[in-house]
């Protein structure tokens, strides 16, 4: 048991870690970008606008455009039900446009539980003292990879790493060096990670350029809370991440360090859901205005039961399902052209129900216990966990309801490799081009997870769906047919990583 509290180590390493040159740098006038007046004046302003003024809004979100704050502030006091309806609408139809009908599919794989913070809502925190402390070996990140890439069928994760001497940027540098080594044999070829996404503390340029060199694919690190007071009051300011502005300007950092793809996001549940939606906007518009491109994706995870922990249980602030349903159409129409993360926080009820309003991307066959993939335990144990999570359906299931409701999984990490990051993604993204290379890559990579690791079942309902993607590939890319099609036949034989 490792007792943090107690660590003169973790106190040395705790007060070397900001770089106050590296917050203000980036900052206005001294000020950061989240101006609480504005966003309460904003959202006042536009309190019952007309239906005329949302339709125009809605109509520059299937253009593909940032929406202003204003914007953003006129849907979020929708109240109007046939104006609800037309937003999920017009969602669904920005998510075609811009992403096809795939949905990508990651696992999150927990690396350590040593954290010298503190916060009130985490079960991770350092006076919890419920909790099982460890971090994996390089060796049973081996084995952790070996079950998600070889058994299982993961061909990305995102790695999460809690704030501890004993798991700095080295430890993330070598942990995912070794989770990029991991090959294992399948029935028809083998099985790997070929994008390792990272979900960290916030670090300086000089460490994040470390990771860019490793291939990390998205650097991720969520605010919690864009408000400022309630930031204060649920993280200690004796600890790291008790400085707001720290974390706040984590993503300018990455972008310097050239890291391409950066995702940001909330945790609902800690102050009001609307003024989060209005910080998630203004950081999206920060990064836009500073470096061209926005977030690769937001994430909207909502608070969930911890471990000895009360506040997940006695937020005032807790989000209903019909306000989360609202919030992730907002969010994309706001941002109309990032990624949207739901995870298995949500219940499989909500998951079904939200994923066809606009999201991207989720994960499956989550375990968050430290070792829980190696280890094979099948129920949760609190004690080993940051949190209680909704839905603990395996990779196969949720492949197998997606493909029954249209969507096709795509295991493509094509873009990271050919050089679609950043502001080249971002663009395409906006004039609609990369949702047919999702289409071809998302094929070809669903034939490979298919021939691998499907039960005969469904293997049957995944082909189905694979041959209307064809027909509907022939009929649409004639030019890119021939070769498309060439590339399926080398991977129906066996050959794997073919992508365009």
């Amino acid at each position: 048991m490792y007792i943090l509290q107690k660590d003169k180590n973790s106190e040395s390493w705790v007060k070397k870690r900001i770089k106050y040159e590296e917050i203000t740098k980036y900052m206005d006038n001294g000020k950061d970008f989240i101006n609480e007046k504005e966003i309460f004046e904003r959202l006042k302003k536009n309190k019952n606008p007309d239906k005329r003024k949302v339709k125009d809004i809605l109509q520059k979100s299937l253009s593909i455009q940032t929406l202003s704050l204003d914007e953003v502030a006129a849907l979020l006091n929708v109240e109007d039900e046939n104006l609800l309806l037309e937003m999920e609408e017009v969602a669904k139809k920005i998510k075609k446009k811009v992403y096809d009908n795939r949905i990508v599919t990651f696992a999150p794989l927990y690396l350590s539980n040593l954290c010298v913070n503190n916060c009130l809502y985490c079960g991770f925190r350092r006076e919890n003292k419920a909790v099982k402390r460890r971090a994996l070996t390089l060796e049973e990140v081996k084995k952790e990879t070996e079950v998600l890439a070889g058994e299982i069928g993961h061909k990305r994760l995102i790695v999460v790493y809690g704030e501890h001497p004993l798991t700095d940027v080295e430890y993330i540098r070598n942990t995912i060096e070794t989770i990029y080594r991991v090959k294992v044999k399948t029935k028809k070829g083998y099985g790997e990670i070929r994008r390792v996404n990272v979900n960290a503390p916030p670090l300086s340029i000089e460490e994040l350029k470390i990771l860019k060199e490793v291939g990390i694919g998205t650097f991720q690190v969520f605010q919690e809370t864009y408000h400022h007071p309630s930031y204060k009051k649920l993280h200690p300011q004796n600890t790291i991440k008790g400085n707001y502005l720290w974390r706040l300007y984590c993503m300018h950092r990455a972008l310097e360090a050239g890291v391409d793809d950066v995702g940001i996001g909330v945790l609902f549940g800690l102050y009001d859901w609307k003024f989060e939606v209005m910080g998630l906007t203004l950081h999206t518009l920060e990064l836009e205005k500073k470096f061209g491109i926005g977030p690769h994706t937001i994430s909207f995870p909502r608070i969930e039961p911890a471990v000895n922990t009360p506040f997940t249980k006695n937020s005032h602030y807790k989000v209903s399902d019909e306000d989360f349903k609202k919030l992730v159409v907002v969010i994309r129409l706001a941002v109309p052209y990032t990624g949207m993360i739901i995870t298995a926080r949500e219940s499989a009820k909500i998951r079904r129900e939200v994923i066809s309003l606009g999201c991207t991307q989720t994960d499956a066959s989550t375990r968050i216990g430290i070792g829980a993939y190696s280890e094979r335990y099948n129920t949760q144990e609190a004690k080993r966990q940051q949190f209680l999570i909704g839905d603990t359906r395996s990779l196969e299931e949720l492949i197998k309801e997606l493909a029954e409701m249209g969507y096709i999984t795509s295991f493509c990490t094509a873009g990271y490799r050919c050089g679609r990051t950043g502001k080249c993604i971002m663009d395409l993204l906006k004039e609609g081009k990369e949702r047919w290379f999702c289409k071809l890559n998302a094929v070809l990579t669903f034939r490979e997870w298919l021939d691998d690791f499907a039960c005969e079942e469904t293997k049957r309902i995944g082909e189905n769906l694979i041959q209307k993607e064809i027909n509907e590939i022939k009929q649409l890319l004639p030019a890119v047919y021939p070769q498309f099609i060439s590339y399926y036949e080398r991977i129906k034989n066996g050959e794997r990583d073919i992508y365009f």
